[in-house]
């Protein structure tokens, strides 16, 4: 399912890289918000810091847990054949905006510099209430040629408020399936990701933030922050289940099974768990932005310990390798007791990391880091800083040079390599820019 038609989606690359190098929106709303009073987002991070003792790797080290088979198949027979992408593009029942068409607010939370190049507003339904965009990752990451079958998506990751709206959606995760063959027609669906118990004859909604979302072959790969030793959850994207029953209740019900009105789950098949024990400043690092990093071979999943905006806690920022092993394509690299060592880590002065990437450029002996922060005061703009073992650069903006340019209460980055575009997310909106304006811009 997941790789069908490879050679049959070569022929839409230089019509749709022609479609994505469009002129840069016009942002003037989001640069007045910029002036020449406001303070930086913090001090220059400065270079990266090597971390190699054992002390320092050992915190970052991952124990895996598959979920065994006979529980998702037993899941799978009593709710019917799984689905797949395709299907939920199919079912699409929300449209995402173009800039022009969304408010004065939507656009205000864009970046000022370097400026988004395509921007598009969620259904004011879904912005309206508790729920938020984090993080994002794309068919360009799932795939070498950037495509999903025969399809372009996009897949957002939300996080409900644990403190208001409905009690059963508090705390709650939930992706956006976006439909993005069409860039001036974007359309999405909700899924929401369980977790399987009692042997798959039943099922929980995840309870935990996703700021960090990586898709990799036919594995979705999520952050977990919800106060334990977790780190990852795994999903594959072959397993989509219909639910049966319309009830606010998420799980097995009378009559069937149900997911709090969502239409289609997501059951996890893989969780990764610090051997270290919970995440603290003195022990491993609790979970924050994620990409993935195509540049290595194999792939690798690139993350950030989230930190206090405003606090002095130093942040890290490390990688994982996927396992080149066909039978475990979009697991990590385990040894035989399904432990997972960082092959790569850094300590950076940054903190309030809400987005990573990391990128090697044609020539460079060395991949750079780019990393989106929020602003100590945590309202605002936030900013962009590219940094390596000799240094750090930002975006800047203003008549003050000021480093507050990113958008507004950023989420993570994803690179499509195909387009040669970044795509991220405000609080508001989904945008994207060529990375090539990006290193303009920091340089």
């Amino acid at each position: 399912m997941k790789h069908r038609g490879r050679h049959r989606r070569r022929r839409r690359g230089a019509a749709l890289r022609a479609v994505l190098t469009g002129t840069a929106l016009a942002l003037t709303a989001a640069a007045t918000l910029i002036s020449t009073s406001q303070a930086g987002v913090a001090a220059d991070p400065g270079a990266l810091t090597p971390l190699t003792s054992p002390a320092d790797t050992g915190r970052l080290r991952l124990q895996e847990h598959l979920v065994p088979e006979r529980s998702l198949d037993r899941l799978a027979a009593a709710m019917g054949r799984p689905v797949g992408v395709d299907t939920v593009l199919r079912d699409t029942d929300r449209r995402l905006r173009e800039a022009d068409g969304c408010s004065a607010d939507d656009r205000a939370s864009l970046p000022v510099a370097p400026a988004a190049a395509r921007a598009y507003c969620w259904d004011p339904a879904d912005t309206a209430g508790d729920w938020r965009p984090a993080s994002v990752t794309t068919s360009g990451d799932a795939d070498d040629d950037g495509v999903w079958g025969t399809h372009r998506v996009i897949l957002a990751g939300w996080t409900h408020s644990a403190t208001a709206g409905r009690p059963g959606e508090r705390g709650l995760a939930r992706v956006a399936f976006v439909d993005a063959d069409d860039p001036a027609r974007l359309a999405y669906r909700w899924v929401l990701p369980v977790v399987p118990v009692d042997g798959g004859r039943d099922y929980r909604g995840l309870a935990s933030g996703i700021s960090g979302m990586v898709w990799y072959a036919d594995k979705l790969l999520v952050t977990t922050t919800s106060g334990g030793a977790d780190a990852l959850y795994v999903y594959d994207l072959d397993r989509i289940q219909r639910t049966t029953v319309d009830a606010p209740a998420i799980g097995r019900v009378p009559g069937g099974w149900s997911a709090g009105g969502y239409d289609y789950v997501l059951p996890a098949v893989a969780s990764y768990r610090f051997t270290a024990g919970r995440c603290s400043a003195s022990g491993p690092p609790c979970p924050g932005a994620l990409a993935l990093d195509r540049d290595t071979a194999p792939g690798s999943l690139v993350a950030a310990e989230w930190t206090a905006p405003d606090g002095d806690r130093r942040a890290r920022l490390w990688r994982y390798a996927f396992d080149s092993d066909p039978a475990r394509r979009g697991l990590l690299a385990a040894d035989g007791a399904g432990r997972v060592d960082a092959v790569e880590a850094y300590r950076t002065r940054a903190a309030g990391i809400r987005g990573v990437l990391s990128y090697r450029k044609a020539g460079a002996d060395r991949p750079s880091w780019y990393v989106g922060r929020l602003p100590g005061t945590q309202d605002g703009h936030g900013g962009l800083w590219r940094q390596d073992t000799e240094g750090s650069r930002a975006a800047r903006c203003g008549a003050d040079a000021s480093d507050r340019c990113w958008a507004r209460d950023a989420g993570s980055l994803s690179y499509w390599r195909q387009t040669g575009e970044v795509w991220s997310l405000s609080d508001r909106m989904l945008f994207a820019l060529p990375l090539a304006d990006l290193d303009r811009s920091l340089d």
